[in-house]
């Protein structure tokens, strides 16, 4: 999994729609979540999801006419992936540095910074 590829914009909003609904999923299924949204005609999809197969992102087996879909990767274990990476990138690791440029851009309110200190003591017990 750590070789795997960051998806261009327009696959992962694909795979956020696969995330989003019980598997199969279909063309249709895609086409109905995204289609009139982002002005893509079928092929467009069709191509797209090709893509994510050959990534391996998803499985696909045909039924009859009609082909359907399976992630082969959770959402949680691909944000944790990317999630990674920026880390790495941009923050050399440092969970305070990115908190510092959260903070340097949006200042949190009092809720955000309740909720942040009180995860911070729950993954320290």
């Amino acid at each position: 999994m750590e070789n795997m590829k960051k998806l261009p914009d327009a696959e992962f909003e694909i795979m956020r729609v696969v995330w989003e609904n019980e598997p199969p999923i279909t063309t249709a299924i895609v086409m109905e979540k995204l289609g009139d949204k982002r002005k893509w005609k079928a092929p467009t999809v069709l191509t797209l999801m090709s893509r994510l197969v050959e990534r391996g992102f998803l499985q696909t087996e045909k039924k009859g006419k009609e082909r359907t879909y399976y992630p082969l990767i959770s959402k949680e274990d691909y944000l944790a992936l990317e999630t990674e990476k920026f880390m790495k990138q941009y923050h050399e690791n440092s969970f305070l540095s990115f908190v510092n440029t959260l903070y340097n851009t949006k200042q949190p309110t009092e809720k955000e910074l309740d909720e942040l200190l009180k995860w911070a003591k729950e993954r320290r017990e």
